[in-house]
């Protein structure tokens, strides 16, 4: 037997947790009383507000429209009346403009949904990309880059494969995972019409090893009109899907520093993304709720949740019978990339894959050390930077040395391997914002 595939510089194996809510079957949250629907939801530009204080909706409504093409619309999760517009914290530490709605409880649509729907109709293909971006889908791995932005190359840059990344590598989440398991048809069959999108011959899934049972599943599915959809089983080693390693464990392609995977011929989408896919194509159903995972050695019951957007995380933890007083630090995604929080009154959105609970015997908090020069995190990084020398340079304010942060994809492998527990990923974040600002 060939060796897995994987990307060759850098790279570390964290801890996997995954078994806490690998065998949890997805299971539907109870709609809560009152929804948050924030404005921002996806990277670009803010959507516009299209509704009012007291006005009635129905699930499935357009509440706000992009702002921009880099932008995407925003449908109401539950039906029932627009409360106020307020601000409201965010899993980042800021607030955001967000839609308050009573939820009536009658969970009435709006026409032209059919939920009962099992197939798409790929005779109408050539309206599958509007209908992708009418229906306000996102990269739903974490970046919530909008899909009908991703499916629009330059024509510059010709597209030959597209990559589905089903490595879900952060070590505790399983909702990719759970997907793959009870959905496969349902998934590929959203792959399928990516790629009639894209004219592409070629498509490729990428799923590690440490997730057998979906392999096997979607390995099962990809046959009759679905077999010219190519599963590949990968070595697990993080950050594997991140997609300049997805693409070169996949491909051997190697993206350019500063390019984006188009550069190489090549489109990533995610596995939650294609089955949001599946669901609009073939149901007419737009972007109202996700799989979350909420797991850890807080939580009583981890779970693998289908979340209305703009339920409280409050509802989550309640339902996965998470200890309070157990809880040494909350994290909204998984623990390499995900962000820490400290009011579970913050809403879920399209970006929320998971919700981590860490206890006393996962977390310990230690104070920032001063570098060493051990060079670890050097041959952690999955990008050839040298961490260390860019968080200095970040620290002093040295902004125009710190010119390869640009590259960083924020994976956190350099600060996971740190015997001197230095901020790396904090600092690199602090430099590329600081970039950012200067370029303007």
């Amino acid at each position: 037997m060939s060796p897995l595939k994987a990307f060759r510089k850098g790279g570390v194996h964290p801890a996997d947790r995954k078994e806490l809510s690998a065998r949890a079957p997805i299971t539907p949250l109870p709609v809560p009383q009152t929804v948050l629907v924030p404005l921002i939801q996806h990277i670009g530009a803010p959507t516009k507000a299209v509704v009012k204080k007291g006005d009635t909706v129905m699930v499935g409504q357009v509440l706000a429209e992009p702002g921009g093409f880099v932008s995407t619309v925003i449908h109401s999760p539950v039906s029932g009346t627009v409360k106020k517009l307020a601000d409201v914290p965010t899993a980042g530490g800021e607030r955001t403009p967000a839609i308050e709605i009573a939820n009536d409880g009658l969970d009435t649509w709006v026409d032209g949904v059919d939920l009962t729907a099992t197939d798409i109709d790929f005779s109408a293909a050539d309206t599958f990309k509007a209908r992708i971006q009418q229906a306000g889908i996102v990269g739903m791995g974490g970046a919530a880059f909008p899909t009908h932005v991703k499916l629009s190359p330059p024509p510059d840059s010709p597209v030959d494969v597209l990559v589905i990344n089903g490595a879900e590598c952060e070590p505790y989440l399983t909702a990719d995972d759970r997907l793959m398991l009870e959905h496969p048809r349902e998934v590929l069959l959203g792959i399928k019409a990516l790629q009639l999108v894209l004219g592409v011959e070629t498509v490729l899934v990428g799923i590690e090893d440490n997730k057998p049972d979906a392999y096997q599943a979607m390995q099962a599915a990809a046959t009759g009109d679905l077999a010219g959809i190519t599963v590949h089983m990968l070595r697990t080693r993080y950050p594997q899907g991140a997609e300049k390693q997805l693409i070169e464990a996949l491909l051997g392609r190697r993206v350019p520093p500063g390019k984006l995977p188009f550069a190489v011929g090549v489109i990533v989408q995610n596995i939650g993304t294609a089955f949001a896919v599946f669901e609009a194509l073939a149901k007419n159903k737009p972007l109202i709720e996700r799989v979350v995972t909420v797991t850890g050695m807080a939580v009583g019951k981890p779970s693998n949740f289908m979340v209305r957007l703009g339920t409280p995380v409050s509802a989550l933890l309640e339902a996965a019978e998470v200890s309070e007083d157990a809880v040494r630090a909350m994290i909204s995604g998984g623990p390499m990339m995900g962000r820490a929080f400290r009011h579970t009154d913050i809403p879920v959105v399209k970006a929320t894959s998971g919700i981590l609970l860490m206890g006393a015997d996962e977390f310990v908090a230690r104070a920032e050390q001063d570098c060493i020069r051990c060079g670890r995190c050097v041959d952690a990084c999955p990008m050839g930077l040298v961490p260390c020398d860019l968080a200095a340079d970040a620290e002093f304010g040295e902004w125009e040395l710190a010119g390869g942060v640009d590259n960083c994809v924020e994976c956190g492998s350099c600060q996971y391997v740190c015997p001197a527990r230095r901020f790396l990923v904090q600092w690199m974040r602090l430099a590329k914002a600081r970039r950012r600002r200067l370029k303007k």
